[in-house]
Parts: structure tokens; C-alpha cells; sequence
């Protein structure tokens, strides 16, 4: 099988980014316009965060706090694990399932260039990897 880069599978996309300062609720409707999972946010062009659907119902919805003042840093999650984009499929899905994390931004010589989702990576790769880990785990 031949192990692709991540830079390969998030060629060509666009940005999904919100600035700080951002409320949820307009969060909330890039997501929706753009038909994704979760938004980088952004302090000018440095990462500070990536704010999830989860993170709007847990952080924001959950707790009764209204999304039209409430703004993106305070349910994001700071300071994201990150994944080089010259990095192999296998090692962004390693990060990510031992992070317990869906999506995950995309680095360039220090610059964020795109957001990850584990649903980039194909099927046969997060088998592959499941099934490694149990054998690892079999053999104690």
C-alpha cells in the first residue's frame, strides 16, 4: 500500500478559519455553508485553536451560554496538536487516534495550511492502523 502524504490529500482546499472575536453563532454558519466538522481559528494568520460542532454543543449550548456573545476562543480548543504536511497518512492518523481527536491542522514551515479530518483518511488506513494496535496490544 502506498503511504500518501498529508499535504497530498489536503491539496487544493480552502482555509475553514474563523478570527478570535468571532461568536459562535456565526462560527456556527461557516461550518453549516461549508458543509465541515470544524473551523481553525485564528489570531491574524497564527493558529490559536480549532473549534468543533462538538465543541458549539458542549462548550457553548451544553452550559446555556448564548452563541450570538459568546466568541469562538472560549470553547475552542487551544493550542492544537498539529501535523506536518510532509508527513505520511499513518502518522496523522497515529496523532490523531492517540489523541482522541477528529480533525486536526495541517503545518508548513510554521504556517497553518489547511485542517485534516479523519474522514481524509481512507478507510483501509484507519483499519490497518486498528488492527496493528490490537496486535500491539496482544503482545503486551
Amino acid at each position: 500500500m502506498f503511504i500518501r502524504s498529508v499535504r497530498e490529500v489536503v491539496a487544493g482546499r480552502s482555509l475553514p478559519a474563523v478570527q478570535i472575536g468571532t461568536t459562535v453563532r456565526a462560527a456556527a454558519h461557516v461550518l453549516d455553508q461549508f458543509n465541515i466538522g470544524a473551523l481553525l481559528v485564528l489570531e491574524g494568520t497564527r493558529l490559536v485553536g480549532v473549534m468543533s460542532e462538538r465543541d458549539v454543543i458542549r462548550r457553548c449550548i451544553g452550559h446555556d451560554e448564548n452563541p450570538d456573545t459568546t466568541c469562538v476562543e472560549d470553547i475552542m480548543t487551544p493550542d492544537p496538536k498539529t501535523v506536518e504536511a510532509e508527513a505520511g497518512l499513518n502518522d496523522a492518523l497515529a496523532i490523531m487516534s492517540e489523541g482522541h481527536f477528529r480533525h486536526m491542522p495541517v503545518m508548513d514551515q510554521g504556517e497553518v495550511i489547511a485542517l485534516l479530518s479523519i474522514r481524509d483518511i481512507p478507510t483501509e488506513y484507519r483499519l490497518m492502523y486498528e488492527r496493528f494496535q490490537e496486535y500491539r496490544a496482544s503482545r503486551g
